[in-house]
């Protein structure tokens, strides 16, 4: 794979989010930027050679021009020089953003999204201006704590509240759970006595 040739531009102000995104991309060795809002997106895409922008779009809105400058940017052909794509991530519950996008024509993600789902459409649309050479179907992002993980996707699974993909396959909300159980747990344990070795 041409993995030094992709750069992956992702505007998204949620903390959470952006954490996601950016282990799940950065474990293909690509080169991804985050940025807060959408005045430093059109900065970034003015001074850099981006493969594809992620784009919250909750923060570029659907008649907006710095959306209408992605979707005329995305909509080039490869053949006609077209080399960036764009994905949008929108709420599940947000019927009228997912309707208009799919009347522009634009690629999106339904949130909460399994990383599966994620890695799958940005392989897709990597694949469309040939910054990768064949495509990606598995996460290769290797989570701590893999049994511990096991168990918590077996009491989602009961549970019936995140979506069931395989057992690496997690979507935002058990990763931001998970990794606040392992911060609370790291605050519970003892203090470890401190022994000063230079003297008898």
């Amino acid at each position: 794979m041409n993995e030094g040739k992709v750069r992956i531009l992702v505007l998204d102000n949620e903390a959470p989010g952006q954490g996601v995104l950016r282990q799940v991309l950065d474990a293909e060795n690509w080169n991804v930027r985050v940025v807060p809002d959408s005045g430093l997106l059109l900065t970034e895409l003015k001074s850099g050679d981006w493969s594809l922008v992620i784009a919250n779009a909750a923060l570029t809105g659907l008649n907006s021009p710095v959306f209408h400058i992605l979707r005329e940017l995305a909509l080039v052909p490869e053949n006609e020089g077209g080399r960036l794509r764009a994905l949008f991530l929108v709420p599940e519950t947000a019927r009228e953003a997912q309707a208009a996008l799919e009347s522009a024509r634009m690629p999106y993600v339904l949130r909460p999204f399994t990383l599966q789902d994620l890695l799958e459409k940005v392989s897709d649309l990597l694949l469309e201006v040939h910054a990768i050479d064949e495509p990606i179907r598995q996460v290769r992002y290797d989570f701590k704590g893999r049994e511990r993980k096991r168990r918590l996707r077996k009491s989602s699974r009961e549970t019936s509240m995140f979506a069931a993909r395989d057992d690496y396959s997690m979507t935002e909300e058990e990763i931001t759970e998970f990794e606040k159980q392992e911060q609370e747990e790291i605050k519970k344990r003892p203090l470890k006595k401190k022994f000063d070795l230079g003297r008898p």
